[in-house]
């Protein structure tokens, strides 16, 4: 039975849908999606080095990275950074004692033991608490109510230390978006995410004239603060770097969030009976990415960016990916433009074949299958003609998140995917196999090329596959739902892009999902 044969919408409900930019028919489809979620995909061995991932050497590095600071001077490049996501889950384990109200040291150490990986957390935290970023600004906080971090820590008094991180009366963590989070210290200075994003940016997308362009997406609830705190720091940094931020932000449209329904996948409904429409997922930041009108787009998250003092490597990186891109987004266009004369030969044919096979890992059909020469001309430069995206893969260490694998092709062959891990059937031995014999993880560090060989941006949407949404289970209000995401930006959104791999060093890899991650090396002053 379809949802609509069930469900029947309210004058109220349908004002609701209308004013968040949605149609009713659209809610229907979601409903079905719940009903009649995504097959599987299925996976036929993992990309490794050779089979899907390009290893560079140093020369062919810094080859790429020459081509990249060329086109940038152009004013080709711009730096994308989703920054939505709330400081909450990176302290989740220190909410989660202080809304128990647990104040004693001793009882977390008690905890510890016993396995309670929250209090195992903020043990860790405990013990390094002097080498975080937010220290000086924490003791300086509590100073002036007559205290210091070190003695409240002394009498095992946690609960007071954690108020005064955390609280809304205190320096407001818990309710901070994690771009605005300190994240480094340089002796005196402190630097936040937001900060290191920007200084990123000045070292590989500032054109000749030194303007560089940054885009945040940010969550509506931070927005006022978040562009307050920017304004500060755009001032600041460009009178450091002798730079020009060019800054855009960005909000997760209303019109792409989705409905929640219950376990028996009706409309989810919140205390006064209005139906619960949740953001999308990050894969609705697809349309914002459109909406930047960018040529070359950088694209890394928020929580994914080492201390400067990693910074000289971070940016040759950067410009080795860019130019790769650009180096074949020339060879695309170059011949492209062979395909598209009135007479397109065989040799023109063969390039745009190899081209296909060899650096874009296209499962073509043969050159017989493909036709007469107009007709594979029109074949090929349908396949060629796409948005195009470098990727960087690091070595697998366990990080959660998704990673390259070959999947099978609903034509049977097999194609190159970035996939997560909720997108696969893990029950099966085979398939579990396979994920967990991958080589490489995906960090979202990658470049793209998002206009055509005549300069115009293409249309993103054309090129997602619709199929991969996402159902995942959340609870609200001590109740359990369903909720629905988009295509994962980088996976499903970007399922039918042309998309290349290339192999990253490990250290340009440093994201920050819990507060004491912020103790690796990666992220601290010195050794």
């Amino acid at each position: 039975m379809s949802p609509g044969n069930q469900v029947t919408f309210s004058e109220q409900d349908r004002s609701q849908i209308r004013n968040h930019g949605l149609h009713e028919a659209q809610i229907l489809a979601q409903l079905e999606s719940f009903l009649h979620p995504p097959s599987p995909l299925e996976l036929v061995r993992p990309c490794t080095v050779g089979d899907g991932i390009r290893r560079l050497n140093p020369s062919e590095a810094r080859e790429m990275a020459k081509i990249q600071i060329s086109e940038a001077g152009k004013g080709r490049c711009m730096k994308f950074v989703p920054a939505s996501g709330s400081a909450s889950r990176m302290f989740s384990g220190l909410i989660a004692l202080r809304k128990e109200g647990i104040n004693s040291l001793a009882e977390v150490q008690t905890r510890a033991r016993r396995g309670n990986s929250n209090a195992s957390q903020v043990l860790e935290f405990l013990e390094g608490l002097e080498r975080f970023p937010f220290y000086g600004e924490l003791a300086a906080f509590m100073a002036r109510a007559g205290a210091d971090p070190a003695s409240m820590l002394g009498k095992g008094r946690i609960g007071e230390l954690l108020e005064a991180l955390l609280g809304p009366n205190g320096m407001g963590y818990e309710d901070l978006p994690k771009a605005l989070v300190a994240f480094h210290s340089y002796g005196e200075e402190v630097r936040t995410s937001l900060e290191e994003h920007l200084v990123e940016a000045a070292g590989y997308v500032a054109d000749a004239r030194g303007c560089c362009k940054v885009h945040f997406t940010v969550s509506p609830v931070y927005l006022e603060r978040f562009k307050g705190v920017l304004e500060q720091a755009k001032s600041k940094y460009e009178k450091k770097l002798g730079v020009s931020f060019q800054i855009q932000v960005s909000v997760q449209d209303p019109s792409t969030d989705t409905l929640a329904v219950d376990m028996e996948n009706l409309p989810f409904r919140d205390n006064e009976g209005r139906l619960v429409l949740r953001p999308g997922g990050h894969g609705a930041l697809l349309k914002n990415l459109q909406e930047t009108q960018g040529d070359i787009v950088f694209i890394k998250n928020i929580d994914n960016v080492p201390h400067g003092r990693f910074l000289e490597e971070i940016v040759f990186w950067k410009r080795v990916l860019g130019g790769c891109l650009i180096k074949l987004q020339g060879e695309i266009n170059r011949v492209m433009g062979l395909l598209g004369l009135p007479r397109p030969d065989e040799r023109s044919i063969k390039m745009a074949m190899e081209l296909a096979q060899d650096e874009l890992h296209l499962p073509l059909p043969s050159r017989k299958a493909l036709g007469s020469r107009v007709e594979a001309s029109l074949r090929l430069r349908g396949w060629l003609d796409r948005p195009l995206r470098v990727c960087g893969m690091v070595e697998n260490r366990g990080e959660p998140g998704g990673g390259p694998f070959w999947v099978k092709a609903p034509a049977g062959n097999s194609q190159l995917q970035i996939v997560e891990s909720v997108e696969v059937d893990l029950s099966k031995e085979s398939q579990r196999a396979i994920w967990l014999s991958s080589t490489h993880f995906n960090p979202v560090d990658m470049v793209c090329g998002l206009r055509d060989p005549h300069g115009r941006p293409y249309k993103l949407s054309l090129f997602a596959d619709a199929s991969r949404v996402l159902v995942t289970q959340k609870y609200s209000g001590g109740r359990e739902l369903k909720a629905l995401e988009h295509p994962g930006l980088w996976n499903g959104g970007m399922a039918r892009w042309n998309t290349v791999l290339v192999e990253l060093p490990l250290g340009t890899f440093q994201p920050v999902k819990t507060v004491n991650d912020l103790l690796r090396p990666g992220h601290q002053p010195g050794p």
